[in-house]
């Protein structure tokens, strides 16, 4: 088993981390400069800022905000939101991105994970999945402002991979809801294509991150509130994950 990657993530509305359930009632959830110090004293393999509301109301990531975060930020800095095109990925690099997360803007533009990866390597480019168990009970993926794009996990993963993204970022309605990865999703995206797949959506307990990797084959693990709220470290998270057999960076 290869090494599992264990994440924080924070979620950026107005220059504030907040924090929801199932996507709705955000509500603070603290200063990003003091969260990026701790994570990466915790020895966070890398971390996610997202700004949430940038795909939905049309405009581009905040690059003030990446570029106050980077110049903080000691390990891996990768950003998703608002990414609509290369030139958008070249801001949000310039800005200090290690990564780009590119979720909605692909499913309207075939070519913008393509670009990205031929320039910037599959390493550096992360496919943004979000998604709902729809009325047919179907896994179907979201679009901007959480709205049904009608495509199909499993077929939407395996395109992904041949556009050129390197890793899977799925999140799913279990957000925020801290009552367990959703492992049906996790392990259909994992078995759609040989792409690390990051589980995000619903840690609340240590068994949650286990879970996630043994049961559904995520190759690593993102939280939020449980990282936030101080109930776990990153280095707690790691220790346990250890302790299960699961080996980490």
């Amino acid at each position: 088993m290869e090494p599992v990657k264990v994440i924080p993530c924070l979620d950026m509305m107005n220059g504030r981390i907040v924090k929801g359930v199932h996507f709705q009632n955000m509500v603070d959830a603290g200063d990003p400069a003091e969260c990026i110090a701790r994570y990466c004293e915790e020895g966070a393999d890398e971390i996610w800022m997202l700004d949430i509301k940038a795909s939905e109301e049309g405009r581009r990531t905040n690059l003030e905000m990446i570029r106050r975060a980077a110049a903080l930020c000691t390990v891996p800095l990768c950003i998703g939101g608002g990414i609509k095109n290369l030139d958008d990925v070249d801001a949000v690099m310039e800005a200090g991105a290690r990564k780009v997360g590119i979720g909605s803007a692909a499913l309207t533009n075939d070519e913008v994970i393509r670009r990205a990866s031929y320039k910037y390597g599959p390493g550096a480019v992360t496919a943004l999945v979000d998604v709902f168990r729809n009325a047919a009970g179907e896994y179907e993926v979201m679009g901007a402002g959480q709205k049904p794009s009608g495509k199909l996990l499993a077929p939407w993963i395996r395109q992904l991979a041949d556009w050129g993204a390197g890793e899977i970022l799925l999140t799913t309605m279990q957000d925020g809801a801290k009552t367990g990865y959703d492992l049906e999703a996790t392990r259909i995206a994992a078995e759609a294509s040989p792409l690390p797949i990051i589980a995000s959506g619903g840690a609340g307990e240590l068994v949650h991150f286990a879970d996630a990797v043994k049961r559904a084959g995520a190759r690593g693990v993102l939280a939020a509130s449980v990282f936030h709220s101080g109930k776990f470290s990153i280095a707690q998270v790691k220790q346990y994950l250890e302790g299960e057999g699961i080996p980490v960076l």
